[in-house]
Parts: structure tokens; C-alpha cells; sequence
């Protein structure tokens, strides 16, 4: 099983899990799955990472600077299927009609080249060579959308059958991962 995990689910993992982790077995756990390669981060999702929150997400998980962690997205190209889904399915059809060709040609563009849509190409990658079984972790739902042009990741993961999940529903799948939270 291969999981890459977005920048919403880093931050909950950061502000809401290790602070209550004192022993620091959740922060071990995943910097093991980390350094094996079974959590992905991608580029972009590192990126992204150090200017969300003030970098407290690489503050916080410092193992992530080792480039070694980060998956390079330059090569996950969009398909000409891809394409067409992102300007017929996953665009915001409300947000669509009140753009010019060229505003949207640059909204898309910028999705294209966003952590959200390398995590997207990351799993259709994977899918479609039938290497282990892709998991995107998000913390983001499905319905929520604050006016941005394109739907969510949980929204086009289902379009694109792709599994999504979130960060507590995750750690549920570890067999063997226990800790105690200690206030």
C-alpha cells in the first residue's frame, strides 16, 4: 500500500495528533512510513508545506527536509482524458461560467500545476500500472468548496475512482500503531 498525503492532513497531523503525542510514537510511526517510502510526499506537497501555517508542518516534522522524501512530480503529465475531465468534470461549473477563456486557461494551468492535481496524477500513475494500491489522505470533504474553481480532492477522487481518505481513518488501517494520548 502506497500513501501520499496532502497538505491539510500534515497540518491536522502537526496541530491536532502530536502535540497530545508526548511520547512521541505517532511521530515515529509516521517518520518510519515516511523514510520507507509507504507515506509519499510529494514535491509539491512539501512546498506548499513551508508556507501554510508559518511552516509549522515542516517546523514540526523536520525529517521531511531529507530530499529523499519527496517524490519529484515534474514527470506526472496529464493525460489527454485528464484534460478533458478537468474542464468538463472536476471544474466548479458555477465559478466556469464567470470566466473568460483566458482567466480559466490560467486557473487551469495554475490546478495543473498545484499539489492537489499531482496527487491526482500520482494515483492515476500508480492505477494505471497496477503497482500497489494508491491511497490519497486529505482532510478535505467532498462537498466543501470555497469558491474555488475546481472541486475538491475527495470529489474528483470519486470521479476518478481513486481512494481517499482521511488521516484518522488512515492510522485505523496501521495494525500495531498504539499510543496513548496524555493530556
Amino acid at each position: 500500500m502506497k500513501v501520499v498525503i496532502d497538505t491539510s492532513s500534515l497540518l491536522s497531523l502537526v496541530r491536532y495528533y502530536l502535540p497530545f503525542d508526548k511520547k512521541r510514537v505517532l511521530y515515529n510511526f509516521i517518520k518510519e512510513k515516511v523514510e520507507s517510502g509507504e507515506i509519499v510526499i510529494l514535491d509539491k506537497v512539501y512546498e506548499e508545506c513551508k508556507y501554510t501555517a508559518k511552516g509549522i508542518v515542516v517546523e514540526t516534522l523536520e525529517y521531511l527536509s531529507n530530499i529523499k522524501s519527496h517524490f519529484k512530480t515534474d514527470a506526472l503529465l496529464p493525460s489527454p482524458k485528464f484534460f478533458n475531465q478537468l474542464e468538463n468534470q472536476f471544474i466548479n461549473g458555477a465559478v466556469k461560467s464567470r470566466l473568460s477563456s483566458v482567466e480559466f486557461e490560467n486557473r487551469k494551468n495554475a490546478y495543473l500545476n498545484s499539489a492537489d492535481a499531482k496527487l491526482l496524477l500520482y494515483g492515476l500513475q500508480n492505477k494505471g500500472m497496477k503497482l500497489d494500491k494508491t491511497i490519497i489522505v486529505t482532510e478535505e470533504t467532498e462537498f466543501s468548496n470555497d469558491n474555488k474553481s475546481f472541486k475538491k480532492l475527495p470529489a474528483i477522487c470519486k470521479i476518478l475512482e481513486l481512494e481517499v481518505l482521511t488521516l484518522p481513518k488512515l492510522l485505523a488501517l496501521y495494525d500495531g500503531i498504539d499510543f496513548d494520548i496524555i493530556t
